[in-house]
């Protein structure tokens, strides 16, 4: 019988138990060719990319504007994304994690 490899208290979360995924995107965010900037103030760059649960983007840009952004998709936040680098119980917690 082979042993098992992964650690017995090893808690592997399902897509269901997390509201969706958020990176830092510093440069500007061009989607078909254009650059996409934040319809309340202007900005386009320094962008928090969140991939919700139901697979839509939002932006949000530093001054707090949010957007849904329907030129991206999972995907494209799944090739564009590093390794998760950790979990955050508020979403406050997670921004300041990202320097928000």
């Amino acid at each position: 019988m082979a042993p098992d490899f992964l650690p017995p208290d090893l808690r592997v979360l399902s897509r269901q138990e997390v509201a969706g995924l958020m990176m830092r995107w510093q440069q500007p965010l061009v989607v078909g060719g254009e650059v996409r900037s934040c319809p309340g103030c202007g900005a386009y760059r320094d962008w928090i990319v969140f991939c919700m649960s139901d697979d839509s983007v939002w932006l949000r840009c530093k001054a707090g504007h949010e957007t849904k952004e329907s030129g991206l998709d999972a995907a494209w936040y799944n090739r564009n994304s590093g390794p998760v680098d950790g979990f955050h119980p508020t979403l406050e917690e997670g921004l300041r994690h990202l320097g928000h």
